[in-house]
């Protein structure tokens, strides 16, 4: 094999690195090139189109670039916060993979000074029909549960999916967000001729070695044999090495911090050097080791976990020694900033590697790949939703629904979670969003703000329609956001695609990003950083296109938050939002007939903007009971959420009704009653209003100029909706909460 193959570089880039070394690279700085310039460190085929997002607003204070981004939440307190991948290393090991993906991100969070407060995650299966499936669903939750857990930060949210494109290839993204006032924000910087280069933490191993290039190719079934690439975390040392970060932090000791994720020493180092225009070196007898004999280029791309790099002046070494060793954590020298821009690697006074920061950086390629709409696109545009359409018994179809796991309570998965610890958590999962409150943030009096946060992705659109689908994603992600109260703010991603040298793929990628920059400009939610993950394919096939947004949002007073589940007797139901005959790209037409298909529905942004408008004022001035996204399965399912949303498994097979509250519905529309019922019409929503408000409420949605349909009311133990003067759905809400409930748990028996 060539050399610069057994890097992952193309005969190109070999090419492109002598013309810029001017020299045959060696050994270790081909490998130095060959992560930095892998697509997991480069977005080399991604970097064009993420330079078309909108990245600043008067919200935003640190925007891409950076470890995370950050925007201004109250006063001088700031929200840090960012998502990312571990899609490849859980397809692999779903434990470790997963658990060592939360505790990457929780680091890029602490790097900025921030305290990180919750964690949330967006999870993506194969059919869960299929063993191997289930093994990987099981590994992935207890891995997220399991380092979360222990370090302490609360994982308050999420969303899980199951689909047959995810076979073999699932998707693991995590977020985590963190507090920081403005003014101790850090950043991940090597300034400072002579300034020292301390790696803080744990020791360094093999394990992990070259994982960015692993995540930078296909997966297949030989994959097994990778488990090497793969990190193994430890969530009590990271927890360690968050205190003891934050202390040096706050005493003023250090001048940059770097987590030290993909690439390990290599892109860390070479990072904080090509961000701040300097150069420095990594001194390898240094370099704390758990192994022997480690060769120079294992010690540089080691992904070993629990590490981070710091820029000390002299003068305070001794002072982060002594901290570190309180925490009985190591603290090394192992380098020095310099002023020659270069990025060295030196064994004593022997120097092993020496190349220009920016040639690992800035020079790595930026590919524009060829686009072609894929064949199915049009193809598959035209749909016969004649079986939905003409279906007769609607209750029957509504129990099928729940009973779904992309509808059923993910109760299973959140419960393994720990979603309260640091007490914070006002809502906690299975509403539309989590809802945080902001400890001693500043308001009106006896007011504290809260942050609203959620996750989404309709990946069935996006591959159907990605403009459309992309578009969605954001709107979806920020009306979860605005149904609890909060005025939707910035947004992270994270963008999961197949292989992007096929045109097809890479179609998807341009198209579903181009939807998301209009949304985030027409919803004034700049992207403030994020994560591309190429080359999600199994065996040759990819994964449906999963453009992952993470929002945030900010209520001025926590208490005027809003939740999705029906509260008292005898409230007003009411539709927002206009429903359209649209039943393709819908997740009843799927159920039955296994097919994704049709039309993505319709998306408006400034129908989008009143319905955000209206539930924000509308949440502020106590107006609203409850609310809800109306979304995957459409009003009936919607509806069906809100009235079983606190329905409580039981250990004896069976379902509490307490805290359940039945409705009874009786509309009039110009559409299909399956539509009415099923269709997934954007920029729609579910609230309950008291009577006594619900004249006020009236008077809002005029000013907002906001369609609004008035269903009927709250009250009693049943489930009964009329459409046209039509009984189509009759039942007692027992049989509805236990199938919604108990789905998911009875598959993974």
């Amino acid at each position: 094999m060539n050399v610069w193959k057994e890097h992952g570089l193309t005969e190109e880039e070999y090419t492109q690195i002598k013309a810029l070394m001017q020299r045959e690279p060696n050994y270790l700085e081909l490998s130095l090139f060959g992560v930095m310039w892998s697509e997991h460190c480069s977005y080399k085929n991604s970097k064009a189109q993420l330079r078309k997002f909108p990245v600043t607003g008067p919200q935003v204070v640190q925007g891409p670039g950076e470890n995370a981004g950050v925007v201004r939440l109250d006063g001088k307190l700031c929200a840090a916060f960012k998502m990312e991948s571990h899609n490849h290393p859980s397809a692999i090991e779903p434990y470790q993979g997963a658990a060592t993906g939360v505790g990457g991100i929780i680091r890029d969070i602490f790097a900025m000074g921030a305290r990180p407060v919750a964690s949330l995650d967006s999870l993506r299966f194969g059919s869960l029909d299929d063993a191997r499936t289930k093994g990987l669903f099981r590994g992935v939750v207890a891995g997220v549960g399991g380092y979360g857990n222990c370090i302490g930060i609360p994982t308050v949210g999420g969303e899980t999916f199951f689909h047959p494109s995810y076979h073999g290839n699932p998707l693991v993204n995590a977020l985590c967000v963190g507090l920081v006032e403005e003014d101790k924000i850090f950043k991940g910087q090597a300034t400072g001729v002579g300034n020292i280069v301390m790696l803080v933490g744990a020791r360094t191993g093999r394990d992990g070695i070259k994982g960015a290039s692993f995540a930078s190719e296909e997966l297949s079934d030989s994959d097994p044999d990778k488990r090497p690439n793969v990190q193994v975390g430890d969530p009590f040392m990271e927890k360690l090495l968050l205190e003891a970060s934050l202390e040096v932090l706050e005493a003023g000791l250090v001048v940059g911090l770097q987590d030290l994720g993909a690439a390990g020493l290599t892109s860390s180092g070479s990072e904080m050097a090509g961000r701040a225009g300097s150069g420095l070196y990594i001194d390898l007898e240094k370099v704390p080791l758990r192994e022997k004999n480690m060769e120079p280029w294992e010690i540089m791309l080691s992904e070993s976990q629990e590490r981070m790099l710091m820029i000390v002046e002299p003068s305070k070494v001794e002072a982060i020694e002594k901290v570190f060793d309180k925490w009985d954590l190591i603290a090394s020298a192992v380098g020095e900033v310099t002023g020659d821009g270069h990025f060295t690697v030196r064994r004593g006074g022997e120097v092993l590697a020496s190349v220009p920061a920016e040639f690992l950086t800035d020079k790595a390629p930026v590919n524009l790949r060829p686009a072609a709409e894929p064949e199915y696109f049009r193809a598959l545009k035209k749909a016969d939703c004649s079986q939905l359409r003409d279906w007769k018994n609607w209750t029957d179809l509504l129990k099928k629904l729940l009973a779904s796991p992309n509808i059923a309570s993910k109760r299973w998965v959140y419960e393994q979670y720990d979603s309260t610890i640091g007490t914070n958590t006002v809502v906690r999962p299975g509403s539309d969003a989590a809802v945080l409150r902001l400890s001693g943030s500043s308001g009106s009096p006896g007011s504290v703000k809260g942050m609203a946060l959620a996750v989404d992705c309709n990946s069935r659109y996006t591959y159907l329609d990605p403009w459309r689908g992309g578009a969605i994603a954001v709107a979806e992600a920020a009306r979860n956001v605005a149904v609890s109260g909060a005025r939707p703010l910035a947004i992270t991603n994270c963008l999961n695609f197949g292989n992007p040298e096929k045109p097809e793929i890479y179609w998807q990628f341009v198209q579903a990003t181009d939807g998301m920059a209009a949304a985030c400009s027409a919803l004034s939610t700049p992207v403030t950083g994020g994560n591309v993950s190429f080359y999600n394919e199994y065996d040759g096939r990819a994964i449906y296109p999963t453009p992952t947004i993470g929002m945030i949002g900010v209520l001025e007073n926590v208490e005027d938050r809003v939740t999705s589940d029906f509260k008292a007797e005898g409230d007003w139901v009411v539709l927002l939002g206009e429903t359209l005959e649209e039943l393709g790209a819908s997740e009843a037409h799927f159920l039955l007939t296994g097919r994704d298909e049709g039309e993505v529905p319709f998306l408006d942004f400034e129908k989008e903007k009143k319905l955000h408008a209206f539930l924000v004022e509308a949440a502020r001035n106590r107006f609203l009971a409850s609310a809800h996204d109306c979304s995957d399965g459409g009003l009936a399912v919607a509806l069906a959420e809100c009235a079983i949303a606190n329905a409580m498994p039981s250990p004896f097979k069976g379902t509490s009704l307490k805290g359940t509250l039945g409705v009874t519905l009786d509309w009039r529309g110009s559409v299909s009653p399956a539509a009415a019922l099923f269709g997934e019409s954007q920029s729609r929503a579910v609230i309950s209003v008291s009577p006594g408000k619900w004249e006020a409420a009236k008077a809002l949605l005029k000013k907002h100029n906001l369609p609004a349909t008035l269903l009927g009311k709250t009250g009693g133990d049943a489930f009964s909706l009329r459409y046209n003067g039509a009984l189509l759905v009759d039942c007692p809400l027992s049989h509805l909460a236990r199938l919604w409930n108990d789905a998911i748990p009875e598959i993974m028996e």
